[in-house]
């Protein structure tokens, strides 16, 4: 089968809620994915940070056929025996007294906005049904009814209303607007440590330690949504290392599993996952075997096998190459590790052209926002494989 057969199926039979880029991809190995027609491409978008580990890594495959071949489901209504063992080692990793482990990042992120808001209630003594929870403009939290309420993106709230209130927007990387924003009935602030979908827009050095102070001084629980910039994807295993704080709460997801199964987590101190009690929340698949062996593995090998270090190290020397790039049609060069954005001005046409360029030299990537390619290899790249990628992405970007 070729690749229009497979478009044309999807077209046909799916909604058309995506965009993708034409290449049917039926391979995966590292950093390299194959299409329908044997052609090999680099992956520079990593699902969108979900395959951090690498695609296919051996030894999380090796976990889950072992465990697919044991017990894969239990729902909650039973325990099973890696449940535990997942807390135990999420916790113990970064520093957390309680987890809750969901499905994706947006079931995710809409369970800690029911934790924060009896938090509220409970304990700090908020009037029932009067929470409010603080978020940045050009937020990207999941697609959700309750999340794209508080989303400034017209697209996403555009014939789904209407919305849950309770939600207060603040521009993002502005210290002072969080502190004019916040009322006795504030019950949280949820803010990306790099915005990723909004543009890989990194905030001013120290905005999230001066965040934490303030949240602190307010009683306010301060949430850190890592989806994308968790687990090694900055150069850190969080992104809040590099403004040294701890979260009160913290979401993680897309590579908690290496990207092979569905699975996000809440990472809380007690007093906010604390509040749940038996039949205040559930999942029938959230802490599943299956998805908890797997992301005991994913979060090993992340570890053993420094990625977070290449990320780091490999994430500066891809930055000062690209930022070495003579170009009139880029605007802005910026990010974090191995999270890195390239901003077009408008001139250029949009980035989406260059993508498909990209594409046919072999590079896979994806825009963001219109006028921004995303950069995101796999956190088990090689400094080789970034040279070869630079010798594709200078000559597009120059336009030769």
């Amino acid at each position: 089968m070729d690749t229009q057969h497979f478009i044309n199926l999807e077209n046909r039979f799916g909604a058309h809620n995506y965009k993708p880029l034409d290449v049917v991809l039926n391979r995966g190995e590292g950093i390299w994915v194959w299409d329908v027609e044997g052609n090999k491409y680099l992956d520079f978008l990593s699902s969108y940070s979900a395959v951090n580990q690498g695609h296919c890594h051996p030894k999380i495959m090796r976990t889950m056929m072992e465990q697919a071949q044991n017990l894969c489901l239990t729902s909650r209504a039973f325990r099973n025996d890696q449940l535990g063992l997942f807390y135990e080692d999420i916790c113990n990793l970064t520093n957390s007294h309680m987890a809750l482990p969901m499905n994706s990042g947006a079931e995710a992120v809409e369970t800690v906005i029911k934790a924060v808001r009896k938090w509220g209630y409970n304990l700090k003594g908020v009037p029932q049904n009067q929470a409010e929870i603080i978020v940045c403009e050009n937020n990207f939290h999941g697609r959700t009814i309750a999340i794209i309420g508080f989303s400034s993106e017209e697209q996403y709230r555009d014939g789904f209303g209407p919305f849950p209130p309770g939600f207060r927007v603040i521009p993002f990387g502005e210290v002072r607007a969080l502190e004019e924003a916040i009322t006795p009935n504030t019950v949280a602030f949820l803010v990306e440590p790099i915005q990723g979908e909004a543009g890989v827009i990194v905030p001013p050095s120290g905005y999230l330690r001066e965040v934490k102070s303030i949240c602190k001084k307010n009683d306010v629980v301060l949430i850190l949504d890592e989806i994308q910039t968790g687990l090694g994807r900055t150069g850190k295993l969080l992104a809040e290392e590099h403004d040294d704080i701890e979260a009160d709460v913290t979401v993680i997801g897309k590579a908690l599993s290496g990207g092979f199964y569905p699975i996000s987590a809440i990472l809380s101190n007690t007093e906010v996952l604390g509040v749940f009690m038996p039949g205040d929340h559930g999942s029938t698949f959230g802490g599943n075997p299956l998805a908890c062996a797997v992301a005991r593995t994913a979060i090993k090998v992340l570890i053993e096998e420094k990625m977070i270090e290449n990320a780091r190290k490999l994430g500066n020397y891809f930055l000062t190459q690209l930022k070495g790039i003579k170009s009139p049609y880029i605007k802005e060069i910026r990010g974090k590790g191995l999270m890195i954005g390239v901003e077009l001005v408008p001139e250029a046409g949009g980035a989406r052209g260059f993508c498909e360029q990209l594409m046919a030299q072999g590079l896979l990537c994806k825009e963001t926002h219109e006028n921004v390619i995303r950069f995101m290899p796999p956190l088990v790249i090689t400094k080789e494989e970034i040279d070869w990628a630079l010798e594709k992405i200078e000559p597009v970007l120059v336009g030769n």
